[in-house]
C-alpha cells in the first residue's frame, strides 16, 4: 500500500484529526495527526485489515523550538508497508496519549521521551525517568535546557 493510500484511508476515517501529510520527495513519508487522536488512530492502524501495522519500530521525541513532537515509525510485518505518524504539542502543555497499550515497545520509548524532553504520555503505566537520576532537574534534549554547573556537589563536565 502506498503512503497516499494510507493517508486517504486515515483522512476518510478520522477527518479533521488528520492534519497534513508530506508523502513525496521525503525519505520517510509522514502524516501529522492531532495529538488527542493518536491513540485512536494507532488502534485503527494496528487492527484494520488494510494496514496491519503490528510493529512500532521507533518512537522519538523532538523539540521544534516552541513545540514538542512525537514521531511514530510504523511497519506491517505481514503486508510489508510502512508509514510515519507525527504529533505536535505546545511546550507548556506537552501531553500526548500513550500508545503503550497498543505496542508494548512504546513503553521504554515513551519513558525516554518523557525523561529527556518532558513529554507527558497520558495513561502510561510507568512514566518515570529511564536514563537520568530521579532527582535530575529539567529535560536535557530541550533546546532551552541549561546544563547545571553542579549535580549533587559534583561538577558537571560540560
Amino acid at each position: 500500500m502506498t503512503a497516499q493510500e494510507i493517508y486517504d484511508i486515515l483522512k476518510a476515517q478520522f477527518g479533521e484529526a488528520v492534519l497534513e501529510a508530506k508523502l513525496e520527495n521525503v525519505a520517510d513519508p509522514f502524516i501529522k495527526i492531532a495529538a488527542g487522536a493518536i491513540k485512536e488512530v494507532s488502534v485503527f492502524a494496528k487492527n484494520d485489515e488494510r494496514f496491519q501495522f503490528d510493529y512500532l519500530s521507533c518512537l522519538s521525541g523532538v523539540d521544534f523550538k516552541g513545540k514538542l513532537g512525537v514521531t511514530y515509525h510504523l511497519y506491517s510485518m505481514t503486508l510489508r508497508h510502512k508509514i510515519v505518524l507525527k504529533v505536535e504539542v505546545p511546550t507548556d502543555a506537552p501531553n500526548v496519549p500513550s500508545v503503550e497499550s497498543i505496542w508494548k515497545t512504546a513503553n521504554w520509548h515513551e519513558r525516554e521521551a518523557f525523561d529527556l524532553l518532558g513529554i507527558n504520555f497520558l495513561e502510561h503505566p510507568d512514566q518515570r525517568r529511564i536514563l537520568l537520576p530521579d532527582d535530575w532537574e529539567g529535560h536535557p534534549l530541550r533546546k532551552d535546557y541549561q546544563t547545571p554547573e553542579f549535580y549533587n556537589g559534583m561538577k558537571v563536565p560540560y
